[in-house]
């Protein structure tokens, strides 16, 4: 029969100190606690294991044969504690992104996490697919949609609001003053973002300026440098795009930002419980997302 492990744990821990106090400053709990800890442990066993003489605490000669025995059980407890916390260590957090997102917001964020968690290494891919946890062997994703994804937990990011942006460069040449100026320079669409034009001008209440057929690319990141470089006039994401638009390489256009029925999220498989790393991950991406926020109002 085994006798119960904490207080075998601190019958261990107190005969390597012979000391009481100093045991519990290890345990981290108090003397009085390791005391009724031990005093557990010996009405289990039916024997004094220690006992106190002018020097101090000693073990009796059944703590002594005790301690003998289990002590190289508890070591390697300790060994194999610390071999598998190294190889989870060296583990690293695998997180599959949006291009989009990670080029234009996690990037040159990330120097704060190393620094905010050294011990924890990432990987990254990026995929427009949705995520499948099944097949892709990852930790943690960003999504975008609706967030009731089957088999997914979520916690939401960032809600999905809209706006065309543009240069400086076509504001100064006198080409963009009010909605109607849209017929006189390209669109610029994305291929993954597709309803962006349509959505905006339908709430803005003039789908007939859609007429113009623009240029299409195959990403969001194409799409906003080139509306960086004056190709023409992007709907642009403006969570993603606020470094461009504070340093004013992008122009919000209109004072008519939209909020699409989607969002970003956080997601991760409902079967897989989130591990420490991930969980730091979330802690930190959503700290620096409402960083983000407050900077904007």
């Amino acid at each position: 029969m085994l006798p119960p492990l904490n207080p075998l744990h601190v019958f261990d821990v107190a005969a390597r100190h012979l000391n009481f106090t100093s045991a519990a400053a290890e345990l981290r709990v108090t003397q009085p606690a390791i005391s009724r800890q031990i005093n557990t442990l010996e009405r289990f066993l039916g024997v004094r294991l220690f006992e106190r003489d002018k020097h101090g605490l000693r073990l009796t000669s059944e703590g002594e044969e005790f301690q003998r025995q289990i002590a190289p059980a508890f070591r390697i407890i300790d060994n194999a504690t610390a071999n598998i916390t190294a190889t989870g260590k060296a583990e690293p957090l695998k997180i599959r992104l949006y291009t989009t997102f990670a080029a234009k917001w996690l990037i040159h964020r990330l120097p704060s996490f190393y620094v905010a968690y050294p011990q924890i290494k990432l990987n990254i891919s990026n995929m427009v697919a949705p995520i499948d946890f099944e097949k892709d062997k990852v930790d943690l994703a960003v999504q975008f949609g609706a967030g009731n994804w089957p088999g997914v937990e979520t916690e939401l990011l960032f809600k999905d609001m809209i706006q065309p942006v543009c240069s400086p460069k076509l504001i100064k040449s006198g080409r963009l003053f009010e909605l109607d100026d849209l017929k006189k320079v390209p669109l610029l669409h994305s291929h993954y973002r597709r309803t962006d034009w349509p959505d905006w001008l339908m709430a803005v209440k003039r789908p007939d300026l859609l007429t113009n057929e623009g240029i299409s690319f195959p990403s969001s990141v194409l799409t906003y440098q080139a509306a960086v470089e004056g190709v023409g006039v992007a709907v642009g994401q403006l969570f993603l795009l606020r470094n461009e638009i504070q340093d004013g390489t992008l122009v919000p256009l209109f004072n008519a930002p939209f909020e699409r029925p989607m969002a970003h999220y956080v997601a991760w498989p409902k079967q897989r419980p989130l591990g420490r790393k991930a969980r730091s991950f979330i802690h930190w991406l959503k700290g620096q997302i409402a960083e983000s926020h407050a900077a904007a109002s």
